[in-house]
């Protein structure tokens, strides 16, 4: 499913499409946890990389402890979850929220609320072994919108007239995945291949984002997009802009 274009995360799926039911190992549920029913849609999929981009649900579950399954960042849109450690510290997050989980951290997914949904990317590659981490401490990160505007900095150059700010909150082991807030006042780019794979959520202002065919795709605050490596685009700010942004770079 390696294809290019602006995608437009949709809570239920693509209109027509939906969901599909997920098949659910028991094995990985600690003793006393149901058995969750989950489904999933995937916009983007690129297995050479490990790269999925979609919308995912799950019903109640506690996770049995053990290493997290990839770099991932979400975006909760229903339910509530606590990542908890090998010494039973938990971080909690809440609808609304959105977070990064670090590839191969002892931890586990503790889901009392009977339904939850969730944007993601999640960057995994199955054929790599799984990092020996012996600490989750760090590994989950809560994204801070008070915290991250405090640490905007000037971006060393400017692109489409308007004057951007970056504050990086999560950067992966590898080096090949990175999360953060981004803002920009008014501008516009020509249309020009997209050098990264980036999961948006809009969090301020308006873009237009134009594919190479003239489509023309209009985000505003609480949507979220993705935009695949090698797809052809333009962008235009009339307002200032705000989003969170995890950006895969391979």
């Amino acid at each position: 499913m390696t294809k290019t274009g602006v995608m437009r995360l949709e809570p239920a799926g693509p209109v027509g499409e939906g969901l599909e039911p997920m098949e659910v190992d028991p094995s990985g549920f600690a003793p006393g946890s149901d058995v969750p029913e989950q489904s999933i849609h995937a916009y983007f999929a690129d297995e050479s990389i490990g790269l999925t981009v979609g919308v995912w649900t799950t019903t109640g579950m506690t996770e049995k402890p053990g290493p997290y399954p990839g770099d991932e960042f979400m975006y909760l849109l229903e339910g509530r979850l606590d990542m908890v450690d090998g010494d039973g510290e938990a971080v909690p997050v809440e609808t609304g929220q959105s977070f990064a989980v670090r590839n191969g951290i002892p931890v586990s997914w503790t889901q009392e609320a009977p339904f939850l949904k969730k944007f993601f990317l999640l960057l995994h590659d199955e054929k790599k072994p799984v990092p020996d981490i012996d600490s989750a401490k760090g590994g989950v990160v809560v994204m801070d919108p008070m915290a991250l505007e405090a640490k905007l900095e000037p971006e060393a150059e400017n692109i489409g007239g308007g004057e951007q700010r970056d504050a990086l909150a999560f950067t992966n082991d590898a080096g090949t995945m990175t999360v953060g807030m981004w803002e920009t006042t008014p501008f516009e780019t020509e249309k020009a291949p997209f050098s990264v794979h980036e999961f948006c959520q809009i969090l301020e202002g308006e873009a237009v984002i134009t594919d190479a065919d003239g489509t023309e795709h209009r985000f505003g605050p609480g949507e979220v997009l993705f935009i695949p490596k090698g797809t052809v685009c333009s962008w235009k700010c009339d307002v200032p802009l705000r989003k969170y942004y995890a950006i895969v770079d391979m």
